[in-house]
């Protein structure tokens, strides 16, 4: 492994004078940096992060912890926190807890092994006792698509039941008095929180409760979507409207209503929610309910940031952001 010392010996400079082509430049002279930086490019020498970590005593690398990085959403969150933290000079470690608060819990020890600068988290241990890591260890956290309840603690969400209650507000609208659901884990704030925007949306309308039939889903993925579409297939009677958790559940739920020859959305108004990429681009353009997702990440990264630059003045915010409606032709129709 070719190190400082090889780099120094070969320029014909001192080991200190590397550092600073690499660390300070604006110390060294053109010449000098024009031929360490030469020396450097032939060896191919790349310096050590943890040695650097160990001497300066703050790590370059920021961690994000999502619920599944097969949802574009969270590609999305991890995109915008990307941004701000390469504005900082920092990079971005991605690790997926698979909704496995036991996975969620060897990540965060992990993160606190390696003494990172903070970590981003979707916490899939809605109780919060996994996060006691990083607060024994004095890491700081933000809290992504999640509302914290601790006033110590930086979040930044989207108002859910908002969102819910946008997407049964459109279906009753175009006239529907009966909604299926298609939840996923009930241990998700996020699955819950639209479940009761959902019925805060039909109590407003005069409806009753029994008007939403919930069809749960273990996962909140496109197979769990189809299972979920062949059950509420089997209802009766047959539903019309149907918002589901997330779009991957509602494209899921598509796939299984075109597999039966249901047309979609004379027969069944579908509604998604997160609006990824790929709602726009399904065989019926999915409706879905749209969550900033990009700029949830951005912010969470700069309010993390901000703290580590400034533990002891940083003012702690818990940031909520509103959803929006993207209405297309999965829930546009004569019934």
């Amino acid at each position: 492994m070719v190190g400082i010392k090889d780099v120094a010996r070969q320029a014909g400079v001192s080991v200190g004078t590397v550092s600073n082509v690499i660390n300070r430049p604006d110390l060294v002279s053109e010449e000098t940096r024009t031929r360490v930086q030469s020396v450097i490019s032939r060896l191919g020498y790349i310096r050590s992060e943890s040695a650097r970590q160990l001497r300066a005593g703050a790590s370059r690398i920021v961690a994000l912890l999502v619920l599944d990085m097969g949802n574009p959403f969270f590609v999305d969150v991890a995109s915008g926190a990307e941004r701000a933290a390469r504005a900082a000079g920092l990079g971005v470690m991605v690790c997926n807890s698979a909704q496995s608060t036991s996975e969620e819990v060897e990540y965060l020890s992990l993160f606190a092994e390696q003494r990172v600068r903070g970590v981003l988290v979707t916490p899939a241990d809605s109780t919060g006792h996994s996060l006691k890591t990083l607060r024994s260890q004095g890491i700081p956290f933000v809290l992504v698509d999640r509302v914290s309840a601790d006033a110590a603690v930086c979040s930044v969400s989207v108002d859910d039941v908002v969102g819910g209650r946008l997407a049964a507000q459109h279906l009753i609208a175009a006239g529907h008095r009966s909604i299926v659901y298609v939840g996923g884990p009930p241990d998700l704030p996020q699955v819950r929180d639209r479940r009761a925007g959902a019925l805060a949306a039909l109590a407003e309308a005069g409806l009753p409760a029994e008007s939403l039939t919930e069809v749960s889903a273990e996962r909140l993925d496109v197979a769990a979507g189809r299972d979920a579409g062949a059950r509420l297939l089997g209802l009766s009677p047959r539903p019309t409207a149907v918002f589901c958790a997330n779009d991957l559940l509602a494209l899921g739920v598509l796939q299984a209503v075109f597999a039966a020859r249901v047309a979609v959305p004379e027969q069944m108004a579908i509604v998604g929610y997160d609006d990824i990429e790929f709602a726009a681009a399904a065989a019926v353009p999915l409706t879905s309910v749209r969550q900033p997702a990009v700029a949830m990440g951005r912010l969470a990264a700069e309010m993390l940031l901000e703290e580590t630059a400034d533990a002891e003045g940083h003012e702690h915010r818990q940031v909520v952001l509103q959803p929006e409606l993207v209405v297309r032709g999965s829930s546009l129709g004569a019934r």
